[in-house]
């Protein structure tokens, strides 16, 4: 699978584990930063990431910082993007189950590394299932409508 990672400072050795991971698991990582732990601003991170997805770059996103909570609402402003904060597996298999989430976001301060690798595991193994897509069409058609004025 191709998969996207992104973060910002407080969140890169977390990000770095999980690309070497998912390397070693012989996924393809895109790495849309950031590259090294100088201070970035999480909202071009997260959005970069998300309309990489969005263009079709990555099957999956993951983004990374202190609390999971602002990359996912970079990564939601960009249009037809899910992003789902998830800080255990089961947040993280129906964000992609229920909700039809392509990127989730995890806290480098609320969870440790192991559990991240977990909420990873549990999200990339995952698939949408089609029982859920009145809900996905609906939400679809909200961001449609609103996107029009």
């Amino acid at each position: 699978m191709k998969i996207a990672v992104g973060c910002d400072e407080a969140a890169y050795d977390m990000k770095e584990a999980i690309k070497a991971e998912l390397t070693r698991q012989g996924h393809e990582v895109v790495d849309f930063g950031t590259h090294d732990g100088a201070p970035v601003l999480y909202p071009d991170i997260g959005v970069a990431l998300a309309e990489g997805v969005a263009a079709g770059q990555a099957e999956r996103g993951l983004l990374f910082c202190g609390t999971g909570i602002g990359m996912a609402i970079s990564a939601n402003k960009v249009p037809g993007i899910r992003a789902a904060q998830a800080h255990d597996t089961y947040s993280a298999e129906r964000a992609s189950k229920s909700n039809d989430a392509q990127i989730i976001t995890v806290g480098a301060r609320v969870v440790g590394l192991e559990l991240a690798k977990a909420i990873v595991q549990s999200f990339i193994s995952s698939q949408f299932e089609p029982r859920s897509l009145p809900k996905i069409e609906a939400l679809s058609a909200h961001e449609r409508r609103l996107r029009q004025g």
